[in-house]
Parts: C-alpha cells; sequence; structure tokens
C-alpha cells in the first residue's frame, strides 16, 4: 500500500473515532445527561470540537493529501480513490474555517439545545431569538470562509445536499405547492372522512415500548449494535454501525405517533447498521447525504409501514396489545385511520400529503432569513401567517409553532429540504424496487422484510459515498430524480381511501 495513502487512512480514522465520541456525548446530552451539566458539557463538546478541527486541518494532513495528488496511482480501486476524494474535500473545507468559529458554533450548539428545550417548555420565542440571530451571523460568517462563491444559505444547503442549492429547491418546492394545496383543500372537503375514534384513548406506554422494539426487530434493527431511548425530540445516533442509537417519545393518549417515529427512525438505523465499515471507518463507508438518508426513513414509514399489506399482517398484534381500544376495528379501518390527511401543527405528526409543506415553510423562512427579507423577531407571526396561508390553521402558541424543532439549535440551517428530497427519492426507489421485486407488497403482509432490507443494503447503504446523489439515482433507478413519481403516489393512495379523483 502507497505510505502517503496508508498514512491518510490511519489519520481519518483517528478523525472518526473523535466524531464518534462527539456523537455519543450529543447523544447522552439528550437522553441521559442531568439538566445541571449543561455548561460544563457545552465546554467539554467545543474543546473535543477544536481537537477534531486541528486533526482536520493538520498540515501533515495537507501534505499527504498533496502527495498523493501528485503521485495519482491508476491502481488504486474506487474506495481508495473516493476516501482520497473527500478527504480532500473535507479537509479544503475545514482549512477554510477557523478555530474560534468552530468552536464557538459548537459551544453555542450545546448552550442553545438547553435553551431550546426550556424556551419550548415555557412558551417563550423570546427566550430563543436571541441563539438564532447568533447562529445566523455565525453560519453567515461560516458561509463566506467556506464556500464565498455561493449564497450564504445556499453553502448551509450544501453541507447537508452536496451540489444542491436554491435555484434547484425553489422551482421543484413551488411544483409541489401547486399540486398539494389544492388536494389538501379537495381532500378535507370531502364528504368522506376516515375514522379515528378508535386511535383515542389510554395506551400504557410499556406496551407502547414493547410494540415499537418488537416492530423495529421485525424490519431488521440490529438489538446487539443497537437500542432505543427516549428524547424531547426523536432522532438516530450514535457512533458507528455497531453502535446505533434511536430515540422516540411516548404519549399515553396517542400509540401511532411513537410507533411510526420509531419506525422512521428505525430506517436512518438500518441505514447506518448497513454501511460497509469493514472496508474501515473512513468517508468510503460513510452515508451519502441527509436527502439520501430521510429516504430510507421515510421508506420505511410510509412507503412500507403506512401501506395496507403491512396493517394487514400487524392489525391483529395491535389489537392484542390494545385491546380495549382497537376491539371495534378491522385493518382496512386500521389503514384508512393512519393514512388520515389532515393538517397538523406539528412536522413529525404531520401526514405525508402536508409534510412538504412544513418542510417548505421552514425552507422558505431559513431563505428569508438569510436573504435579510425576514427578521428574527418577526418568526413567530410569519410562521402563524404561514401555516394559515399553506394547511389553514393558525397555532395557538409557540411552541406548537415555530419552536417545535430542534434543528435551529444546533444551526442547522439547510437540512429541512432534504425530508422532502427524501421522500421523492424514496418513491422513485420504492417503485424501481416493484420492479425487480414483484412479490414485495407479499412480502410485507407476510411479514417477511429481510428482501426488502438486503435491497436496499446492496442498492443504497453498502455504496457508502462511492457516488453523488444523482449518480446513485442513476444507477438504481435508470434516471435522476423524478418529483413526479411522489405526486403520483399520493394522488394514487388518497384517491382510493377518499374515494375521489385527484388529477
Amino acid at each position: 500500500m502507497n505510505q502517503y495513502y496508508q498514512t491518510l487512512v490511519q489519520k481519518l480514522e483517528e478523525i472518526a473515532h473523535l466524531n464518534g465520541i462527539m456523537s455519543t456525548l450529543g447523544w447522552d446530552q439528550e437522553v441521559m445527561m442531568p439538566a445541571g451539566a449543561s455548561e460544563a458539557r457545552a465546554k467539554q463538546l467545543a474543546t473535543l470540537a477544536g481537537v477534531i478541527h486541528d486533526r482536520m486541518t493538520d498540515p501533515a494532513l495537507g501534505n499527504c493529501l498533496n502527495e498523493l495528488k501528485e503521485n495519482f496511482c491508476d491502481d488504486w480501486d474506487e474506495v481508495e480513490r473516493c476516501n482520497i476524494r473527500e478527504a480532500r474535500r473535507n479537509f479544503e473545507l475545514e482549512t477554510k474555517v477557523p478555530k474560534r468559529l468552530v468552536q464557538e458554533l459548537a459551544e453555542l450548539s450545546s448552550h442553545g439545545h438547553s435553551i431550546w428545550v426550556l424556551a419550548r417548555l415555557e412558551n417563550k420565542f423570546s427566550d430563543f431569538a436571541p441563539v438564532l440571530k447568533r447562529f445566523l451571523e455565525l453560519k453567515k460568517e461560516w458561509a463566506k470562509c467556506v464556500s464565498p462563491e455561493l449564497l450564504p444559505y445556499d453553502a448551509n444547503i450544501d453541507l447537508f445536499e452536496h451540489g444542491t442549492t436554491t435555484a434547484m429547491i425553489t422551482p421543484i418546492f413551488e411544483h409541489l405547492k401547486a399540486q398539494l394545496i389544492p388536494l389538501i383543500h379537495t381532500i378535507q372537503n370531502h364528504a368522506y372522512q376516515p375514522d379515528t375514534s378508535f386511535l383515542q384513548g389510554k395506551f400504557a406506554q410499556y406496551k407502547q415500548e414493547a410494540l415499537a422494539r418488537k416492530i423495529s426487530q421485525d424490519i431488521g434493527f440490529n438489538f446487539e449494535q443497537g437500542r432505543i431511548d427516549i428524547s424531547v425530540h426523536p432522532f438516530c445516533g450514535g457512533s458507528h454501525p455497531t453502535d446505533v442509537r434511536i430515540t422516540t417519545r411516548y404519549k399515553d393518549n396517542d400509540f401511532v405517533e411513537s410507533l411510526y417515529s420509531i419506525i422512521h427512525e428505525t430506517g436512518h438505523a438500518l441505514y447506518e447498521q448497513g454501511r460497509p465499515h469493514e472496508i474501515g471507518n473512513l468517508p468510503a463507508s460513510e452515508s451519502l447525504t441527509m436527502g439520501i438518508h430521510e429516504s430510507q426513513s421515510l421508506f420505511w414509514e410510509r412507503l412500507i409501514a403506512q401501506s395496507k399489506p403491512f396493517c394487514l399482517h400487524y392489525f391483529e398484534l395491535f389489537r392484542t396489545t390494545f385491546p380495549e381500544n382497537l376491539q371495534s376495528a378491522n385493518p382496512d379501518l386500521f389503514y384508512r385511520a393512519i393514512n388520515i390527511c389532515k393538517p397538523n401543527f406539528i412536522r413529525v405528526e404531520a401526514d405525508e400529503v402536508t409534510y412538504p409543506l412544513h418542510v417548505i415553510l421552514r425552507y422558505e423562512i431559513e431563505k428569508g432569513l438569510f436573504e435579510g427579507s425576514m427578521q428574527v423577531d418577526d418568526l413567530p407571526q410569519i410562521w402563524n401567517e404561514l401555516m394559515q396561508k399553506y394547511l389553514g390553521i393558525k397555532p395557538p402558541n409557540d411552541t406548537l409553532g415555530i419552536l417545535q424543532d430542534s434543528h435551529w439549535s444546533s444551526g442547522a440551517f439547510g437540512y429541512f429540504p432534504s425530508y422532502t428530497l427524501g421522500a421523492m427519492y424514496a418513491c422513485q426507489f420504492y417503485k424501481k424496487l416493484l420492479s425487480e421485486q414483484q412479490n414485495t407488497e407479499q412480502n410485507i403482509a407476510k411479514g417477511n422484510f429481510a428482501p426488502i432490507k438486503a435491497w436496499l443494503n446492496e442498492k443504497i447503504h453498502r455504496q457508502g459515498r462511492l457516488h453523488n446523489p444523482q449518480e446513485l439515482v442513476q444507477r438504481i433507478t435508470g434516471e435522476t430524480l423524478n418529483p413526479n413519481y411522489f405526486i403520483e403516489y399520493l394522488k394514487s393512495k388518497y384517491g382510493k381511501i377518499y374515494g375521489v379523483a385527484l388529477s
């Protein structure tokens, strides 16, 4: 092996191990850490962020990359080439950002999370506003450092969806708005509305936990290399494919939310557990982009678990678990009830028809903040006006409105578009799966998820970062991202559920 490549591998694996520690500390902060430790944890994370930044900007790493560039070897395989390419990109990205800025962003992220949690609890956006203002200042500064040729918001989007810009996203989102707002209006004004009364009542948390664990395991989550816990906001984290951690939250009056939250996070977890870590803890084994990651969570949550075959398979288990609630229901009624299209204040509780509008609202606010057409202090009003315009509802308070998501408390601007990009990717992948495994629906009805998981492992998870998103979608489906598959899927499914023609 080339001595410079061997040195590169050693340095990259050390950085990966440090990032794993950072991830575990972040998980602990949201799941296990006592509230009084927030200040100390902020200092710890800031210090560790500085150490990682030092490793990622080490001149010796740069010299190693330069030697590899000057002594290019035709015998390098695609994994080696990917590791070098991604390492160079990350090195150039990190060396442009001063250590001071890296540490301040890490410390503000830790402080910002605890401030957001309290502000959300007390319904006081004014307490969180200063954090948001400071994050905007820092993220604009960061954007100028890393990609001065891009608009500041585009630079932030690029961090999650490399190569994607507002010029690409805005027309797609405008097309979705034009299609979905009338569709939602038609559904809401239709005489028939699914019965959801049997989903109301009391659902013991221990029963919800057992149910979520079983279905997560049935789908393929490996509990020898993962765990499920509780947090304010559901997420998937962990330090390595052999240490994947997912969380949910429980409501004693709603078992569907926690169950489908777990299925969503299990989709993320299967991606993480399916990565090719045997090639080393290196860039080539990492997940691709957040949009591709979201495609995996939404693939399982929406296309598999909210399908009629899935409901047919699990309905008796649901009824046995909660007999007093589901005694009068049947699989078809359950399927219709969990797929009801009804505008909701909370993004993570939104149905798949209204969900994209939650994302578009956030995208437009972020874009406005970075462009200066919107101001932080005006956000509660702007949020409520857009909710009224797009979904016909107005949040009664900020907890159910602008304070509901954790993303801005960590400075994750540009993340939200990934959710709807992921939904579109998922539909396109599923259509291809059906063409290659024509018995997919029968397998779902039997609870046989192994062929689906194996297909995703092969086509997506084990590809790591060998290809960019556009190349990956092209390789799998034979075409680039086509949002019309998503729109056609929604119109077909909900047209049948509601008995209306959705053209």
